[in-house]
């Protein structure tokens, strides 16, 4: 199978993973086609003993430990453990992106004690996060209640749920959340993602967006969703997604 081959199933994911990683659509689709160009321009720093997957991701890591950045003249000069601690990375690997320990720490060139450690540093960070209120957009009840658990577990508080565009953007002028959890395809047939430009129209609040289908929604060629959850999703997942949009809610203006 040729490299353009191999790794062409991944390339949605890495998108989700690197925006996620920077918390920016713009910032992570860049940093992906700087991983591209490195490895077009000396393919032998492509791992072909390893999996396609991990040795793309492995790639993308190695990039940036090396480069830094993909334009000096922007503020994607940082490195990526300026942006996204060591880990925060570990655990956006093996939480978001189904990456075992053991696979996370051959991605960062780590030991698997020092991945499991930073996992372990995560975990606790999570459970010292910041309370919110999230308004939770979704059209089928049991979803909406597996995520309000998740949500509650995480310390937050669900201020209401919405089953359609009308309602979301009603109750987000209401309670003016502090974040905002949005399925696509909503139950009047109405879309989350226009939903939540309509509210992004009166206040900024991170969104994070539940799909089914997230790689048609990371092709990089339109303004689009920042953090993604695969349907179905685990509790780990979300857990991690929403402590990292509140990472950078949390930060300065330039890191979102």
């Amino acid at each position: 199978m040729s490299f353009s081959n191999a790794i062409r199933p991944h390339l949605p994911y890495l998108r989700r993973y690197a925006r996620i990683l920077t918390g920016s659509q713009a910032s992570g689709d860049a940093y992906v086609r700087a991983c591209l160009e490195a490895v077009l321009a000396n393919p032998q720093g492509f791992d072909r003993d390893q999996s396609p997957k991990i040795a793309l991701y492995q790639l993308f890591h190695a990039t940036w430990d090396s480069s830094g950045g993909a334009d000096p003249a922007s503020s994607l000069d940082r490195r990526l453990s300026e942006i996204t601690p060591l880990h925060r990375q570990v655990m956006l690997l093996t939480s978001v992106e189904g990456f075992s320990v053991e696979d996370a720490a051959t991605i960062m060139r780590i030991s698997t004690a020092q991945a499991e450690s930073a996992l372990l540093s995560a975990q606790k960070e999570l459970e010292q996060g910041l309370a919110t209120s999230v308004l939770i957009i979704e059209d089928e009840p049991i979803i909406a209640l597996d995520l309000a658990t998740v949500v509650e577990r995480l310390g937050h508080r669900v201020c209401d749920t919405a089953r359609t565009r009308a309602e979301a953007v009603q109750k987000a002028a209401e309670h003016r959340p502090g974040l905002v959890l949005a399925d696509i395809q909503l139950a009047d047939n109405s879309s989350g993602i226009d939903a939540v430009r309509d509210i992004l129209s009166g206040q900024d609040v991170p969104v994070i967006f539940i799909t089914a289908y997230p790689e048609r929604l990371l092709t990089g060629e339109r303004p689009e969703p920042t953090y993604l959850i695969t349907k179905p999703f685990m509790p780990e997942t979300v857990a991690a997604t929403i402590s990292q949009a509140l990472f950078f809610a949390a930060e300065p203006a330039e890191a979102s």
